[in-house]
């Protein structure tokens, strides 16, 4: 992920490093390899070694921290703290996988090898691509000069959600507002989410009756999945949250505290709108990494080239992609991964045997949207809109059994099921319920 570079990154206390890393000479080769060794990378690693103990596994990884992304708003919101989500990557690479510590450059499919950046050159029999994506900061002018400053926060860079945190604490009143960009972009929901904490910790305060919250987003709808809108407008009426929709961040002047947005008209026609805050929490454009976008992997859009179903390459049949980087229309969460994870597996697997390919994506995605402290409306959803929760219940009641889902149970799945390689699924399904929430 590219994160801003004024603060680096540390290790939580007590911990340090100790990476087994194997010699990996120029004309190394392996059986699957894995490019990426974030959330889908690490999984699919850890259960391919499950189910095939001996094969030859190597995940291209260049960072030494491994962050659980879906608790940084909870980091911004005050309720976790910047350590519990991380944790170093060493501990993390399973046992019998070499980690090539290094960045990939390029990809040569037809020749199955991939170039690092230090000029090495890896083959391999599979390719796993996961990188994730990319966060486009330079896209809007000036604000790499002011983020983590002036009142400007983010919390989609791990250096930058502690200081949301900071910025909630210490409004007293006045302009807060919150930016989404086009998408596709990791977690739909999470740039709202932090705008509904922020505006409950205010109201228990007394104090939203001088604070002034605005949502300025790309699009025209407050969320994909149009049966999930109603209570998350019922959270933007009650805390009287303006909502301004086609608006598109361009420039930030931090030390005056004004935001400039191109707002674009129902007929089409765009005007520049500045508006002054007391603080603004950012949400940055993002793509597909640089060096996916220019590769033979690329679909039109940057993305790697799948079939949304066995998450195959449309072109290439001994590579495979999952998780953000990906270009299944699916959201880009940690749980949509958790479900592509198992389908990669099956299919790599299938593929080293000769077989047809077994397993079948469904396009399941969660959002649990954070509506309030202790209140969480679950959104499970799959291709094409369709509602797919885990339980009978109405999703579009916010729950603080979703809230504790959310708090307790998720982190734990992440860390000691999920990344170990096993399957958890209750069992989403479609379910229909009726127009009153």
């Amino acid at each position: 992920m590219d994160t801003p570079p004024p603060r680096d990154l540390t290790q939580p206390p007590g911990e340090t490093l100790s990476p087994e890393l194997r010699v990996t000479p120029s004309n190394a080769h392996y059986t699957v390899l894995i490019v990426g060794g974030g959330t889908a990378g690490v999984t699919v690693a850890a259960a391919l070694r499950r189910q095939r103990p001996g094969l030859q596994l190597a995940i291209v990884e260049p960072s030494e921290t491994h962050a659980y992304q879906p608790g940084w708003t909870l980091v911004g919101g005050g309720i976790f703290t910047l350590g519990q989500t991380q944790r170093p990557e060493a501990s993390l690479i399973p046992p019998g996988v070499t980690w090539i510590k290094q960045t990939a450059a390029a990809f040569h499919p037809d020749q199955s090898v991939v170039a690092l950046a230090d000029g090495r050159r890896i083959g391999y029999r599979i390719l796993v691509v996961c990188p994730g994506l990319q966060l486009d900061w330079d896209k809007i002018d000036g604000l790499r000069d002011t983020l983590g400053r002036n009142g400007v926060c983010s919390n989609y860079a791990a250096p930058y959600a502690d200081y949301t945190w900071h910025c909630i604490s210490a409004f007293r009143g006045g302009s807060a507002l919150f930016t989404q960009p086009a998408m596709p972009i990791k977690c739909a929901g999470a740039p709202q989410k932090i705008m509904y904490l922020m505006a409950d910790r205010i109201r228990r305060r007394g104090q939203l009756a001088n604070s002034q919250f605005s949502f300025c987003l790309s699009g025209d709808a407050l969320f994909g999945v149009p049966f999930f809108v109603p209570p998350l407008q019922q959270a933007i009426d009650s805390y009287g949250i303006q909502v301004n929709y086609r608006h598109d961040l361009k420039a930030i002047d931090g030390p005056s505290r004004t935001a400039v947005f191109s707002a674009r008209g129902p007929d089409g026609d765009t005007r520049e709108v500045a508006r002054r805050f007391d603080m603004i929490h950012v949400t940055p454009p993002q793509s597909a990494p640089d060096f996916v976008k220019h590769s033979p992997l690329a679909d039109a859009n940057g993305w790697v080239d799948v079939d949304p179903a066995t998450l195959r390459h449309a072109r290439y049949a001994n590579i495979f992609s999952l998780g953000d980087a990906c270009s299944a229309p699916n959201a880009k969460t940690a749980a949509a991964v958790r479900m592509q994870a198992p389908v990669v597996t099956r299919n790599v697997l299938a593929t080293l045997a000769g077989q047809p390919l077994p397993a079948s994506y469904d396009g399941y995605g969660s959002c649990p949207l954070t509506v309030a402290l202790g209140k969480i409306v679950l959104a499970e959803f799959a291709y094409g809109g369709k509602v797919t929760p885990s339980f009978p219940l109405d999703p579009r009641r916010p729950r603080r059994s979703a809230w504790l889902l959310k708090t307790k149970f998720l982190p734990f799945l992440y860390w000691n099921i999920m990344l170990k390689g096993s399957e958890l699924d209750i069992g989403h399904r479609e379910r229909h319920f009726a127009d009153a929430a």
